[in-house]
């Protein structure tokens, strides 16, 4: 009799270490369902929902299905945390993910981290989400600032070398860390040389591009850096159109999506260089099936062309559900470790979890927008862009030294 007991309270122990023995597993989706990052948080939305949905078809997670519980985060890094909070406290969810603005993931991230659940980041970019400000329980999916710049530094140097710059950049962290992170690798750190004009963040309005756009003008630069995303990167774009800068400087821009460049019009992103880790068209130009079958699925679900936001969070569900199998459960610190180093293929090629950061190491794709005729004579006028640079996510992302740099400039111990 005493062995039974002995035995019983073993295996009570041994059930109660694994959480996802219930009805259902639970993710937490914190969003931009209204404000400057809606039309990003739409396609996110889109993107974790397919991804769901192929997954429940097929079992579910260890047999247990899935659901994706969703909130409202309206840009607002508050409204992150307390979405975050009451996603774990009173909807018990296993895990949270999201965010268009890194402040938004920064902050959420580090909510998730008080109560113990993973937080991924979707599309956040500023180098602090994975540096200065990362933590054990942050993952970020998206390449950082640093990434996109070092890819983005290697083509501008070969094709615009010794040119004068001017940037606009958003006055707020992943604007801030975006312009001296592409200062850095396009050798053009002197800023006399290459002046800069800062826009509010987030509330900006068009005389704010306006102005900064005719100080550009009259610095007679060759290159006009757009340190923007969202709504804003629409405006500005839409400003420098009618001022016809088009005719007297190269945009570039740091990060573009398939759903700005829509908003904005094939006739204006025509000739502007950006980078993306992932857009539809890539798939197929370098010939990856997967991504190639997760674009075909999507337009077939919505109608429309999936942009990197979307494969950005249909990739982290998968992730989540490829880790909660390895480890066997849902247990925080276990997944932790299994995702700790992992590499995969999934969209495209090769990435990695990198360990010391939980930065995801992916390459970053340089793309010029096509000729609108290009453009328009896809069936859903959506074939933006074409790959003409790229670099591999080991050479783009920051050593070891150079994130223990950053970390000990902020007063953050050497590790996570």
């Amino acid at each position: 009799m005493k062995r039974r007991a002995t035995l019983l309270a073993g295996l009570i122990l041994f059930l109660s270490s694994f959480p996802l023995l219930a009805d259902s597993i639970k993710l937490g989706f914190n969003y931009p369902q209204s404000g400057r990052y809606k039309d990003l948080g739409l396609q996110q939305r889109l993107g974790a929902f397919l991804a769901v949905e192929e997954i429940n078809k097929a079992g579910g997670i260890l047999g247990n299905k899935v659901e994706l519980i969703i909130r409202n985060t309206a840009g607002s890094p508050e409204r992150g945390v307390s979405n975050t909070e009451e996603l774990i406290r009173q909807e018990n969810v296993d895990m949270v993910f999201g965010g268009a603005s890194s402040a938004v993931a920064i902050a959420s991230g580090k909510a998730a981290k008080k109560l113990d659940r993973l937080y991924f980041g979707t599309t956040t970019s500023a180098n602090a989400t994975t540096g200065s400000e990362g933590h054990d329980h942050m993952f970020r999916e998206y390449p950082n600032a640093w990434m996109t710049a070092n890819a983005l530094g290697h083509y501008l140097r070969e094709n615009y070398d010794g040119l004068r710059y001017f940037y606009v950049t958003a006055d707020y962290t992943w604007g801030q860390s975006s312009e001296a992170s592409i200062r850095k690798f396009t050798n053009t750190t002197d800023e006399q040389a290459h002046p800069h004009a800062l826009t509010p963040f987030p509330a900006a309005h068009m005389r704010d591009f306006s102005k900064a756009l005719r100080s550009a003008e009259e610095s007679e630069a060759d290159v006009l850096m757009l340190v923007l995303y969202g709504d804003d990167l629409v405006r500005a774009l839409k400003v420098a159109y009618d001022m016809d800068l088009k005719d007297k400087v190269q945009i570039v821009i740091p990060n573009i999506s398939l759903g700005i460049a829509q908003t904005v019009g094939a006739t204006i992103m025509e000739g502007v260089v950006s980078t993306t880790p992932w857009e539809w068209m890539i798939p197929y130009q370098l010939d990856f099936p997967r991504g190639q079958a997760f674009v075909e699925s999507f337009t077939e679900h919505y109608g429309v062309r999936p942009t990197s936001t979307a494969a950005t969070s249909y990739g982290i569900v998968y992730q989540y559900k490829e880790a909660v199998e390895r480890a066997g459960t849902t247990n925080t610190k276990a997944l932790i470790e299994a995702l700790e180093g992992h590499s995969y293929s999934l969209l495209k090629d090769r990435q990695q979890w990198r360990a010391f950061d939980h930065q995801n190491l992916q390459t970053v794709y340089v793309v010029r927008s096509k000729p609108r005729d290009q453009v328009v004579d896809d069936e859903l006028r959506s074939d933006f862009f074409e790959v003409v640079g790229s670099l591999e996510g080991e050479e783009a992302a920051q050593t070891l030294t150079e994130w223990q740099a950053e970390r000990a400039a902020a007063n953050k111990p050497p590790h996570l």
